[in-house]
């Protein structure tokens, strides 16, 4: 099949981005993809990025109009939030996200938690507070450890797992400190995390692969949470009877809520979930792809992607996903200092892509015609794909130990809780 010339504006810039737009560009079906604001290591892989931000919808809809994009798909949760979609859709231009109201789902922890609640999505126990006061003195109700999270958007970092009552104190005083106009204390769920996606239409649904996310900034799942540190798809200790539990008493019902709730969902509906003793239990939605999980979700896909997305906005029936047997696996390579205060402007290796080893970049800037430079706290995702995970796994390592990065960091023990048995 030739080219039939579709234009697709991907918004956001990060690593998740790069490999949005590296599957779009795989597809026969397209013709460009163009990446907003995007980052300079997308241009390696012939994406074209578009100096505009991601929340500056009026010059993103005039960008769309000009260059006659066939429709817009939305990376980040904050061009979410802010509306985006209902502001393209009021100018009659396509594009695949939920709209505002159903973003909330991720804007407000308390919505999501009552949206749960509604339609009985197993999660924690929890209780939402909008001053310190009384945050503080339903503390010692909670059992430690317990779950301090800014109910608004914190970019992955807005949730601290506090082992002493002190340091949910000062987690509370924190987040009011910053401006949160309201936080949620939440009973702390035991188990392995595990992260589904599933792509939302009007008549049906479809899931991707799943993945097992790392958020700890260090081995061993130490120091703080971050947006992501490596991540790896497919899950082999993840066991047909517990994946079937999560569709039909996790995914099901909450799609049904969707309906219920009459948000017309196009777009991603991300369900994090913790595999506790009593079933599983969600942690969090997200209303957009996760990162890095895209980075290893999207290579196994094995359907045309651009298609699938295609097929949503026309209100199509979805076609079951194909994904490959084959596994990919995610290391991610951050600033020293990352994530409470990330060095900036330090040149990085030249990280040439080489057999099945594929880099999606995020906070990068240009030094120079052939170097990179850091431009904030995540940097990159050195992704490998092999037929085991633990292929994939010496695969991404070896690529690592052969650079030299200065005043750079990424954990070295991705995958393991897959790959080695006695790992905790």
């Amino acid at each position: 099949m030739g080219k039939t010339g579709l234009k697709i504006l991907v918004v956001g810039s990060g690593g998740r981005e790069h490999a949005i737009c590296r599957k779009f560009l795989a597809s026969p079906l397209v013709d460009e993809v163009y990446c907003a604001p995007g980052n300079p290591g997308m241009s390696f892989s012939g994406v074209k990025t578009v100096a505009i931000n991601e929340l500056e919808f009026s010059k993103l809809r005039k960008f769309v109009e000009e260059k006659q994009i066939t429709w817009t798909f939305v990376g980040p949760e904050d061009a979410l939030v802010a509306g985006i979609v209902d502001d393209f859709q009021t100018a009659g231009l396509k594009i695949f996200g939920p709209t505002a109201r159903a973003a909330q789902l991720e804007g407000s922890k308390k919505f999501a938690l009552e949206f749960m609640q509604r339609y009985q999505v197993p999660t924690a126990t929890y209780q939402a507070f909008q001053e310190p006061t009384a945050a503080l003195k339903a503390l010692p109700a909670f059992k430690l450890p317990v779950v301090v999270k800014a109910d608004g958007l914190a970019a992955g970092k807005g949730v601290t797992v506090a082992t002493t009552q002190a340091a949910a104190v000062a987690a509370i005083k924190q987040l009011f400190n910053e401006g949160q106009q309201e936080v949620v204390l939440e009973e702390y769920l035991s188990g392995a995390e595990y992260s589904l996606f599933a792509v939302i239409g009007k008549n049906n649904y479809q899931l991707l692969p799943m993945a097992q996310d790392h958020k700890r900034v260090y081995d061993n799942d130490l120091g703080p949470n971050t947006g992501g540190m490596g991540a790896y798809s497919p899950l082999p200790q993840l066991s047909k009877q517990l994946y079937q539990k999560i569709v039909t008493e996790v995914v099901e019902p909450s799609v049904q809520g969707l309906r219920q709730e009459k948000f017309n969902y196009h777009g991603i509906l991300y369900i994090g979930l913790i595999a506790t003793e009593s079933g599983p239990k969600v942690i969090e939605y997200n209303v957009r792809l996760g990162d890095p999980e895209t980075q290893v979700v999207l290579p196994r896909v094995k359907s045309d992607f651009a298609e699938l997305i295609s097929d949503c906005l026309a209100d199509k029936r979805l076609a079951p996903i194909k994904t490959s047997e084959r596994a990919c696996l995610a290391v991610v390579i951050a600033a020293q200092g990352y994530p409470q205060n990330p060095q900036s402007g330090q040149l990085l290796p030249e990280l040439n892509e080489k057999s099945e080893v594929t880099v999606d970049f995020a906070n990068v800037a240009v030094a120079s015609a052939t170097t990179l430079k850091a431009a904030g706290g995540r940097l990159a995702a050195v992704v490998a794909e092999a037929d085991s995970l633990i292929q994939a796994q010496t695969k991404a390592y070896q690529y690592l130990s052969e650079k030299q990065f200065d005043n750079c960091f990424y954990r070295h023990d991705i995958g393991m809780k897959a790959t080695h048995k006695s790992y905790k």
